[in-house]
């Protein structure tokens, strides 16, 4: 009986290790991409022979107006900046109509968040124009639209997946609704909440070039120039970067939710 004990307990630990091991690699993974991520947007205008050579009809192969890195950080802002907006008003919508008090109102919520995706985000930039003019701040209200959906489900699947005997007991040991929400709630849907967060930044990556055809910078610059010029090589470049910037900030959220589900479990 002591030795199976024991032989359990070894294999337990293997597993562990072995987990851990695996994490540790994922994690490792992530990081060298990003680096390599990185490093393709400062050298890539060394990549012109290779680009003259996949497209010899394009007299200029390599994209120049701008260089990647400044289309990157540009790009990047744009998601950060909106898709906080969208996680404030998701956030703070799901929340609301999972409380008692707010519960009439979730089919309301629901709709007007799903209108945001149902704009194609061009006619949300033409809509905006008139007021906020061109560049950046059209393209950060069609992202904050179309973000806030996925933010918002997310958000009430996560709370209302909480079990009810939970919140119950909760509520005999004289926990507030507040601390409640804050305490038992919120923990437990995070990893929902983190799944919705990544479907809204993956969305807006790629909604985001789009922002470029009404002057915003990003990464869709070079795509659209493409598109326009007939210049192929253009819109491989942008795109490639686009569908790398993508992947590696999945990545990192897998690397999150990882630790997340670590930490519930250990508590």
């Amino acid at each position: 009986m002591i030795k199976a004990n024991v032989q359990a307990k070894l294999s337990l630990r293997i597993l562990s290790v072995m987990a851990e091991f695996g994490r540790t690699l994922f994690r490792l993974r992530v990081l060298w991409l990003t680096l390599f991520y990185i490093l393709l947007l400062i050298e890539i205008p060394h990549l012109a022979p290779l680009f003259s050579w996949l497209f010899p009809d394009d007299q200029r192969p390599m994209y120049t107006r701008a260089s990647f890195l400044d289309l990157a950080f540009a790009h990047v802002c744009l998601v950060a900046v909106s898709t906080a907006f969208s996680a404030a008003i998701g956030l703070g919508a799901g929340i609301f109509v999972t409380r008692e008090s707010g519960r009439e109102f979730l089919p309301l919520v629901s709709t007007l968040a799903a209108m945001g995706q149902v704009f194609p985000p061009i006619a949300v930039l033409a809509l905006a124009i008139p007021s906020l003019g061109f560049g950046a701040a059209p393209t950060l209200v069609a992202l904050i639209l179309y973000a806030i959906l996925p933010i918002l489900a997310a958000t009430i699947t996560g709370i209302d997946s909480v079990s009810p005997q939970v919140k119950e007991a909760a509520h005999g040991m004289g926990f507030s609704g507040i601390a409640i929400l804050r305490k038992i709630e919120l923990p437990l849907a995070l990893p929902f909440i983190l799944a919705g967060l990544q479907n809204a930044i993956t969305i807006n990556i790629g909604t985001a070039t789009i922002g470029s055809s009404i002057g915003a910078l990003s990464l869709g610059s070079p795509i659209l120039e493409g598109l326009s010029a007939n210049n192929p090589a253009y819109v491989v470049e942008g795109a490639i970067l686009v569908a790398l910037l993508a992947i590696v900030t999945n990545g990192w959220f897998e690397v999150l939710e990882m630790g997340t589900l670590l930490r519930l479990q250990s508590r």
